[in-house]
């Protein structure tokens, strides 16, 4: 059983009955390899310490880094679990959050291209079912990472939500896929329509002032499998990052700092430390964490 309980009450999220604001970091490939792990788990203070009280971890994917926690037949991969389950577990004990994703579809080659509604519906299920067996009432599962999956026509993502709440009915799930939210939805987060009923959560924050987004060509290159621009800001694209940090904490939703410092897979990353301010000289996230730190923790 967790020590910290996330509820959700109306459009509220609760941590052990009081109202709570997420304020986290991504780590969507920290299972990549146990030395990931290994750092997020040593670091998951360090990030406390300026006021981070969630991380988010993924099970399939996480672009670049081909994390594989799915066989072809949805089953869990052990050893991808076990990884998961440190992160977890520490977490816990901080009294951190966890979002736990499980699709994270794109362009990753970790992705079971062959797999029909029903596979994916296990793989979602399965998942569940594993929260739920360990009693870790400080997880909520994202089940396909900015609906890539539906968008590209490949999975209804209603369908893999209704499959997670069937086979865990406890367990919270977020709906990540642009439109409203399906019943069966506990809250919206990242690409989900904000809804009067449902607590909303900024999942994957980044600056939004740049031409082409930052997940766009300031980050990908044709040809290139990996990130440019590791953990480097501009001033602007600083200074735009606290702006929407400040403006969703301000209306009462969580946000989640989601950048290349933190997402880079090997051998640029992860890096799950701070790192510095951001610039070529000094890459890494240290910037935002200073701000959140001095004026922006709830």
């Amino acid at each position: 059983m967790s020590r910290t309980v996330l509820t959700i009450d109306g459009n509220r999220t609760l941590r052990d009955g009081h109202p709570f604001l997420v304020l986290g970091v991504r780590c969507s490939n920290a299972a990549v390899s146990d030395a990931a792990t290994d750092e997020l788990v040593a670091n998951l203070d360090v990030f406390a310490s300026y006021g981070v009280n969630a991380i988010s971890v993924y099970v399939m994917g996480s672009r670049f880094g081909d994390v594989r926690g799915y066989r072809e037949d949805g089953s869990l991969d052990p050893a991808y679990m076990a990884r998961m389950a440190r992160a977890i577990e520490a977490a816990d004990a901080r009294g951190m959050v966890v979002l736990l994703g499980c699709l994270y579809w794109g362009n990753s080659r970790a992705k079971w291209e062959s797999w029909p509604q029903a596979d994916a519906e296990a793989a979602v299920a399965n998942t569940a079912r594993w929260v739920a067996e360990r009693d870790w009432r400080h997880v909520f599962l994202d089940t396909d990472n900015e609906g890539m999956a539906h968008a590209q026509g490949v999975l209804d993502d209603a369908a893999l939500i209704r499959a997670a709440k069937a086979a865990a009915p406890d367990v919270l799930v977020g709906s990540n896929y642009r439109g409203d939210p399906p019943p069966e939805a506990d809250l919206s987060i990242h690409f989900a329509n904000r809804v009067a009923d449902k607590p909303y959560l900024e999942t994957e924050g980044s600056p939004s002032n740049i031409p082409g987004g930052y997940w766009g060509p300031y980050s990908k290159r044709e040809g290139f499998y990996g990130y440019l621009n590791v953990g480097v800001y501009t001033p602007e694209m600083r200074e735009n990052q606290l702006a929407l940090t400040r403006e969703h904490l301000a209306r009462g939703e969580g946000y989640m700092l989601a950048s290349t410092w933190l997402q880079a897979p090997p051998p640029q990353g992860p890096n799950h430390r701070p790192g510095g301010y951001g610039t070529e000289e000094d890459p890494g996230v240290r910037w935002w964490l200073e701000e959140v730190r001095a004026s922006l923790r709830p």
